[in-house]
């Protein structure tokens, strides 16, 4: 990277600090990314050690049976037993749990009301209509919603980015046909293919990643295609093809950075949507497996038990706290690469 560029990096680097609200929407979205990204560190039914007769076990990172502390199964053990936690916790024996002892699929078998139950002491947001943490769910959920979200607009992003480079360019015959090609694919019933291969296959994020990005490049590669429509004709263009420069370095090293605007302004808002997708999909019980933890899914509980508030209400605030973090962050973006405001 040469001088230059450093100093645009720099100079744009600069001006988005100077847009508080998105600047400041970034730094909270990566903390809270960064450290749900370490959930089991934070929420898990095991302990991080354990001492026990004076050797020390982690069982975060490795299975133990019972039989290690003195109990009768040699199955995995379940350090919420109170019949092993007493053995653990006497004689000078302890253990540390992260700051929420649950998972996000750990049942609470010792509640005093039906579920889902209200918030208390031991589930801090409650509990779902299984008997599972609402806190340790939605920690997961969000990891699992970013994450995808991150997947999908990569994927989508690279597929558009190709589509309307080669459409923009070689522009002609090899444009047009790919805009029929387009119209015809934007007119397929997503949800209709959704709901037919969620009946044939077993539902899987890798699945929905798939079937997402096969709708999700379009709207992107129309942005591509139109900065390359209006590049190719350029005089550094010409030059460079009159010198025998290849297609594909004209294409990836000369045009696309200078069309990179539409693209990078877009990706928050992008990603917002792959995550709303998701929770929508996972509400309609299109989406995830039922064992995984999702938003939507917590969103289809609140719904089906309106009383239970703690369901609906936090899960609320996490997904439009999400989006509004991520709409902040792209219209800062958008401001800070517009020419026109530099």
């Amino acid at each position: 990277m040469t001088t230059r560029d450093n100093s645009l990096l720099k100079r744009r680097w600069a001006r988005y600090r100077s847009k508080r609200r998105g600047y400041y929407s970034l730094i909270i979205f990566s903390i809270i990314f960064i450290v749900c990204l370490f959930a089991e560190l934070i929420s898990n039914d095991k302990p991080f050690v354990v001492k026990f007769e004076g050797s020390y076990y982690f069982p975060i990172i490795k299975s133990y049976p019972e039989t290690t502390f003195d109990g009768d199964f040699d199955t995995e053990t379940d350090y919420r037993d109170p019949y092993i936690l007493e053995k653990i916790t006497t004689n000078g024996n302890w253990l540390l749990f992260p700051p929420n002892p649950h998972s996000y699929d750990s049942i609470n078998l010792d509640l005093s009301v039906p579920v889902p139950s209200p918030p208390t002491k031991i589930n801090l947001m409650g509990t779902d209509d299984r008997g599972r943490d609402v806190l340790a769910r939605l920690i997961y959920g969000f990891r699992l919603s970013v994450l995808f979200g991150f997947a999908l607009t990569f994927v989508g992003t690279g597929v558009g980015i190709l589509a309307g480079a080669v459409q923009g360019y070689f522009g002609g015959k090899t444009d047009l046909v790919f805009q029929r090609f387009i119209e015809i694919w934007s007119a397929m019933p997503e949800l209709y293919l959704l709901i037919i291969f969620s009946s044939i296959f077993k539902p899987s994020i890798l699945l929905l990643l798939i079937l997402l990005s096969m709708f999700g490049w379009m709207g992107l590669s129309d942005y591509v295609r139109a900065e390359f429509l209006k590049g190719r004709n350029l005089d550094y263009v010409k030059a460079a093809k009159a010198l025998g420069v290849s297609n594909t370095r004209i294409m990836f090293k000369h045009l696309l950075p200078n069309g990179m605007t539409p693209v990078i302004t877009f990706l928050p808002f992008r990603m917002s949507g792959a995550i709303l997708a998701l929770t929508s999909l996972d509400f309609l019980g299109l989406g995830v497996p039922p064992t995984t933890p999702s938003l939507g899914e917590l969103l289809s509980q609140g719904k089906n038990n309106i009383e239970a508030w703690w369901l609906s209400l936090s899960t609320f605030i996490v997904l439009v706290g999400t989006l509004i973090l991520l709409i902040f962050i792209g219209e800062a973006l958008r401001e800070t690469l517009d020419p026109r405001k530099a």
